[in-house]
């Protein structure tokens, strides 16, 4: 296997799928890759993140798609396109924007099947999430429990290349619609990816550590962090199941209640508010399905139930850190 980053493992699933299907179209904001640009050139950036590179060339502009800056006509468009019989892949730069598109996502897609006798609406939408890069509030929000409340569609989160590359390739194939989060932290990061095809099933989590004094479940750039203090943590004897869901909706219970259920403690860490978010979800599942099991409270490591701060401090202040993380779990374990 090569070793590649999550930006290369994303473009390479996009470039392979729309090889091998051509009912794939790609639709968005600088899909084409620098047009808007300082030189005016097309496929020069490959988009603002570089994850379309070298579509354009390939694909053409039939596939490869360029919209006006509206985010509702992306969405709606790629409806649209999914119904016709085509597979697009819609690109939204920042999540933040995606306010403007619930319409279409909420009263819309997520209800294809359900209203228009099992209509299939094969739609992916990919969008950057989460805070870090002192992107201000309105480009550094994590809108993942937002959109996993909504039933009907599929939201998949993942938090290494190898995952990215195999949930997208899965995410285009699969006849509903999923929201595809990418965290503009983890696009650097390089792990082994397969240059072949291969898939990632949704609704199956992976245990990245096993131990058996507390289950942790970390999502997205957090794995990465958790993965750290849990290592750091087994150096003193203190053994954590750590659990990444991948995808939220669906989501992986029985892996995360057969842990909880053997440890009798759950840390949760989570980049989305700490109100009706994701870290409260899996608590509250914990506390319905494995209560009898639990000999700590849960505790949730989140930001506060506060919009995502433009200063760098206070960002950095905002964001949970190994710091906090390893006391949250140092907590459960206390006597």
């Amino acid at each position: 296997m090569t070793k590649k980053t999550m930006r290369e493992a994303i473009n390479e699933a996009l470039h392979q799928e729309m090889a091998r299907d051509p009912s794939v179209i790609v639709i968005g904001e600088d899909v084409s890759g620098g047009a808007g640009g300082s030189s005016g050139q097309r496929d020069v950036a490959g988009g603002v993140f570089g994850l379309t590179k070298g579509l354009l060339p390939k694909f053409g502009e039939h596939r490869v798609i360029d919209t006006p800056i509206s985010e509702s006509a992306i969405v709606g468009a790629a409806n649209g396109a999914a119904l016709a019989g085509l597979r697009p892949v819609a690109e939204i730069m920042f999540s933040d924007f995606i306010g403007v598109c619930f319409d279409q996502i909420l009263n819309q897609a997520a209800k294809f099947r359900y209203m228009f006798n099992g209509a299939k609406a094969p739609l992916v939408i990919r969008m950057t999430v989460g805070a870090g890069r002192s992107a201000a509030a309105q480009h550094s929000q994590s809108v993942h429990s937002l959109l996993t409340s909504i039933p009907g569609i599929k939201v998949v989160m993942p938090s290494n290349a190898y995952d990215a590359k195999g949930l997208l390739l899965q995410a285009i194939r699969d006849n509903d619609p999923v929201m595809f989060l990418e965290h503009k932290m983890l696009y650097n990061d390089a792990c082994e990816v397969p240059d072949g095809d291969y898939t990632i099933p949704f609704g199956e989590g992976v245990l990245v550590r096993e131990g058996e004094h507390a289950t942790v479940v970390a999502t997205g750039q957090f794995v990465k962090l958790a993965v750290a203090v849990v290592d750091k943590l087994a150096e003193e004897g203190i053994r954590c199941d750590l659990i990444d869901p991948r995808t939220t909706s669906p989501l992986d219970e029985e892996l995360i209640l057969e842990s909880v259920r053997e440890t009798g403690r759950l840390v949760v860490i989570d980049e989305s508010s700490p109100r009706c978010g994701l870290a409260a979800d899996i608590a509250a599942l914990a506390a319905r399905k494995a209560f009898f099991s639990l000999r700590a409270p849960v505790v949730t490591v989140t930001p506060p139930h506060t919009p995502v701060p433009f200063a760098p401090e206070l960002e950095r202040e905002y964001l949970p850190d190994a710091a906090r993380i390893e006391q949250a779990i140092r907590s459960v374990l206390a006597p």
